[in-house]
């Protein structure tokens, strides 16, 4: 063992680049502990995103790298994950509990928003995260739906019924309009009404102790994307699109509407990629193909990943159990905790620890 270099062995514990981050263990900070003990390096890792999943596959390539580069041969490596806030101080009461708030966005309908964000709340989940899902979208409200929800589900109260208590489903809290009015009432409100029901929900929802709320926003970029961006410390935004050239179109637009109010574009998920026949499985890009590539490229922002149009992600998500917990082996679900690991990675790269706070003025204020 006295051959060993502890020098050399830091070394190279420091300069491995995370393939999640992207940069360097030591760079980003998550070397907590390089020694020798016995016949023995012990390394201890803590990351800063979300990637449990991903932890073995980290292992195994960071001791390939020591037995390669340092003739170690016995190697035990912890890791753990901490998931640092990059929220404002000044939260909203029901807020304060919340760690990092992400939009989930698309400038047009229709192109798998809901779903995405469904599915990616239960990979983050699965990758180790506290997670709640606020869906914002007033007038179609869907994530109780698609989470399982049992359809009446009325949310709790709290603090003399100062607050509601989100409703949790496959260890997700969740809260919507959808739990506040019955199945059939049609929401025909005006802007002011629409910004006052997510005003209410922002303001009277208590969430406990999440690394991540995502907020399913409706499409366009009208008032409660303008309601958001004034009231809530909003961390970053993802931009669901498909390849088609009319949504790329208008995922532009969504993306220029986030960085006029200052919310950082952390990626861009391109939802129906492809077509997967349930019948023979051939692959086809129906709707074109490298529009997310290329709108990533155009305004240097990460795409976090690509995901096919299939009938079973459909059926699993109509059913309440998407793809996530209902297959999680599958090749969909593989897809979306990359996206997840991705995201919080981007997250970390893009926001730091730095906190945000919410706008004041905004157009027409």
């Amino acid at each position: 063992m006295s051959e060993l270099d502890p020098n050399a062995i830091r070394r190279c514990v420091d300069t491995w680049v995370d393939p999640w981050l992207e940069q360097p263990l030591g760079e980003a900070g998550a070397v907590r502990q390089v020694e020798l003990s016995g016949d023995q390096v012990v390394v201890a890792l803590e990351l800063p995103y979300a990637g449990a999943c991903e932890h073995q596959s980290l292992k195994d390539a960071l001791t390939e790298a020591l037995q390669g580069s340092c003739g170690v041969s016995n190697v035990s490596i912890d890791v753990q994950q901490k998931i640092p806030a990059t929220g404002s101080e000044k939260q909203l009461p029901g807020l304060a509990g919340v760690r990092n708030i992400i939009a989930i966005a698309s400038g047009k309908g229709g192109v798998g928003k809901s779903t995405t964000t469904t599915n990616l709340a239960l990979a983050l989940k699965a990758q180790g995260a506290r997670v709640g899902v606020l869906d914002a979208d007033i007038y179609g409200p869907s994530q109780g739906m698609m989470l399982g929800v049992p359809s009446g589900t009325r949310p709790q109260t709290a603090e003399d019924d100062k607050f509601f208590l989100p409703v949790e489903s496959h260890g997700v809290q969740v809260m919507s309009m959808s739990f506040l009015v019955d199945d059939d009432t049609p929401m025909v409100w005006r802007g002011p009404m629409v910004s006052g029901a997510l005003q209410q929900l922002l303001n009277q929802t208590k969430w406990n102790d999440l690394d991540y709320l995502l907020i399913d926003m409706p499409p366009g970029t009208g008032d409660i994307q303008l309601t958001l961006s004034q009231r809530v410390p909003v961390s970053g935004a993802v931009i669901v699109t498909t390849p088609q050239d009319i949504a790329l179109l208008d995922a532009r637009k969504g993306i220029e509407m986030f960085r006029k109010v200052d919310i950082p574009v952390l990626g861009v998920v391109e939802n129906m990629s492809t077509h997967i026949c349930s019948n023979c499985g051939h692959e086809e890009a129906v709707f074109g193909a490298g529009g997310g590539e290329k709108l990533s490229q155009d305004y240097d922002c990460k795409l976090l990943g690509q995901l096919p149009l299939t009938l079973a992600i459909r059926e699993q998500s109509d059913g309440g159990k998407p793809s996530v917990v209902s297959d999680p082996e599958s090749a969909h679900a593989r897809r979306y905790l990359e996206i997840a690991a991705r995201l919080s990675a981007s997250l970390v790269k893009k926001v730091g620890s730095a906190p945000r706070g919410p706008k004041i003025q905004i157009f027409g204020d």
